[in-house]
């Protein structure tokens, strides 16, 4: 995240702008932050929630936080936030480009694509948030835009608590796919901006561990953008229109 920042400093290459990041849970603070970019003198602030597909527990919790700082300022900038970017060009390419530069990586055929994003209670679904939606919309435009016709399924990860989360299940579903013939697989994240214990722990050790015990061959993971020129190129667009 940090090289993100300054990988995008470097591409806007622009003095009177300044390109900085916060975490929404730890540190540095949002509200950290935009107290800092005030005593730089900043009017205008562009927020980028580094969510691709919004949900009320991603996306909306950012904008409560910017909210929130601010009101508790004697200072109100012009404020513009940029929304979800689940179907952006840029981020579908990138993201198949990712896939593909893997399938070249290494030296077998996978028999399947899984794609896993961060779960959230059924509950949110049913009461309108567009979060499913949006995961299916994005895996649906990856697979259109691939040019080695793999099959690619969408699952949902990070489940915890007693309630049901949506489905299917990223761990269930890894452990059952050796015995419907897919033990060679590839996983991706795209709804994760970087690589953090979601997908270096949970998916490439966890996940890899019940596949192969499941019977499983074949198992590697896809490395979110993260710093990449892709992803930093990415960035750069969606945040033009707006500066």
């Amino acid at each position: 995240t940090e090289m993100q920042s300054v990988k995008l400093n470097n591409k806007i290459s622009n003095k009177e702008i300044i390109i900085d990041y916060a975490m929404r849970y730890g540190n540095p603070s949002i509200k950290s932050k935009i107290n800092n970019l005030k005593e730089n003198g900043c009017e205008n602030l562009v927020i980028l929630p580094l969510y691709p597909q919004y949900a009320a527990a991603t996306t909306a919790t950012v904008c409560d936080e910017v909210y929130r700082s601010l009101s508790k300022m004697r200072w109100q900038p012009s404020l513009q936030i940029i929304p979800h970017y689940e179907s952006e060009p840029h981020y579908i390419d990138a993201i198949v480009k990712s896939i593909e530069n893997k399938i070249n990586q290494i030296n077998w055929k996978p028999d399947l694509i899984m794609a896993s994003y961060h779960g959230i209670p059924k509950k949110y679904f049913e009461k309108g948030d567009p979060y499913h939606c949006y995961c299916h919309k994005t895996t649906r435009l990856i697979s259109e835009k691939m040019s080695s016709k793999i099959p690619i399924i969408t699952t949902f990860q990070s489940r915890f608590g007693p309630q049901e989360w949506l489905q299917p299940y990223t761990d269930k579903t890894l452990e059952k796919l050796p015995a419907e013939e897919k033990k060679k697989i590839l996983v991706i994240c795209p709804g994760f901006a970087s690589d953090c214990v979601e997908t270096l722990e949970e998916i490439s050790i966890e996940g890899k561990d019940s596949f192969i015990e499941a019977g499983g061959e074949n198992f590697e993971v896809i490395p979110c953008l993260n710093d990449s020129e892709d992803h930093i190129n990415l960035f750069s667009h969606l945040i033009k229109r707006y500066i």
